[in-house]
């Protein structure tokens, strides 16, 4: 005797293959899609396309970059271009920067739009739209030592100076010590800022070398001059 055969299961799985309604992807996945690989190929990490995609979260304009190995202790590795950054309001535009570290990138669009950009804008009565720097990464030791810098793995970023909306440029060398009080106090409150969001920041309150520019750098310890 034949055993009836019930239609119904075989339908629902008709239906599954024929495409049946799937959730939704989760954002952050349709944020990855807008990352411009450099080189044909180049594929992130999966750990490096989860910091890409919060750096996209920013609204960062960035490359990224594959990963490099320089030999004597030098390397980009998880490293991105930055072409501009955010603020509240407007781009902001960046000098003078080579490759820096994924994570180093996140922490310095925190800092510009939520340090720099609104001390700037409530110390000195207008945005920032440019941050200047002297480099990222540079295969070389911290001054006057056998140890390899931070910038020897693209994990330090020196900023030399800043233009806001207003034609108002405001400089490290020139304005830290010698800058009316209204710019002294914009350099002291994003020192003092950068010192919260980075492991290790140096300025001109730390030696002569760095009387030009704040280093900010990504480390595990925590040291703010």
């Amino acid at each position: 005797m034949r055993r009836a055969v019930t239609l119904l299961p075989l339908l629902a799985l008709l239906a599954g293959c024929l495409g049946a309604p799937q959730p939704a992807a989760p954002r952050r996945h349709a944020a990855r899609q807008d990352f411009r690989p450099s080189g044909p190929g180049f594929v992130p990490s999966p750990d490096a396309q989860e910091c890409l995609a919060d750096l996209g979260a920013t609204q960062a304009n960035f490359t990224p970059l594959p990963d490099q190995y320089f030999g004597a202790g030098c390397s980009t590795v998880n490293a991105v271009r930055l072409t501009s950054l955010r603020s509240d309001f407007a781009s902001l535009t960046l000098s003078n920067l080579g490759p820096v570290t994924c994570p180093l990138a996140n922490t310095f669009a925190g800092w510009a739009r939520f340090g720099v950009d609104r001390a700037a804008r409530q110390i000195l009565g207008s945005p920032l739209v440019k941050i200047e720097t002297m480099g990222s990464y540079n295969c070389r030791n911290v001054a006057g030592s056998e140890h390899r810098s931070a910038h020897a793995k693209a994990n330090a970023i020196d900023v030399s100076g800043f233009v806001l909306a207003d034609g108002h440029r405001i400089t490290v060398l020139a304005d830290w010590s010698g800058g009316t009080p209204a710019e002294r106090r914009f350099l002291q409150v994003i020192h003092a800022s950068a010192c919260k969001r980075f492991g290790t920041v140096l300025g001109p309150g730390y030696n002569a070398a760095h009387q030009n520019h704040f280093h900010v750098e990504l480390s595990s310890g925590h040291f703010c001059r």
